[in-house]
């Protein structure tokens, strides 16, 4: 398993990045749906919350994908956080990326933009909210063959 633990000051250099990673996502993302005519997204804690620990377990065991370990379906781990009880609409989807050393919102969004599933997802007019959750390892097991990584991952949501 990959180390997430480093000393102080990294720790605080990659939370740092992390943050500043996950606001210019959100900024740039915002950007190209106005420029599209589509509504603005906001920042859903519960979606943050889906979509960092799902950045956390991808590199914690070394897998990359939107299903859980187990097989189970992203929308259902998703819904653990981002409850459909009391709403009569309920959607999510999901955006991933990983890449070897530290990632920009610019590298990110041109990744995304340039694959037709993850741009569709972004120009979904129906997404109200978003959770971003962006994370860094030295040294990612598996799928990431020990070498430093950042992922990301975007939940997106609307509920009604």
């Amino acid at each position: 398993m990959g180390s997430l633990l480093a000393p102080s000051a990294t720790l605080a250099s990659r939370a740092s990045h992390a943050a500043t990673l996950d606001s210019t996502v959100l900024h740039a993302l915002n950007v190209i749906r106005a420029e599209h005519g589509l509504a603005a997204l906001t920042l859903s804690l519960q979606l943050s919350a889906a979509a960092d620990q799902h950045s956390r377990d991808m590199i914690a065991d070394g897998y990359f994908g939107h299903s859980s370990p187990d097989g189970s379906a992203f929308w259902k781990r998703i819904a653990h956080y981002y409850t459909s009880s009391s709403y009569t609409f309920w959607s999510v989807g999901e955006n991933l990326l990983w890449s070897p050393g530290q990632l920009d919102a610019s590298a990110t969004i041109t990744n995304w933009m340039a694959s037709p599933l993850h741009r569709a997802n972004i120009l979904f007019p129906g997404w109200r909210q978003i959770g971003i959750g962006s994370l860094s390892s030295e040294d990612a097991p598996g799928t990431y063959g020990s070498q430093a990584v950042t992922v990301v991952t975007t939940d997106f949501g609307v509920r009604r």
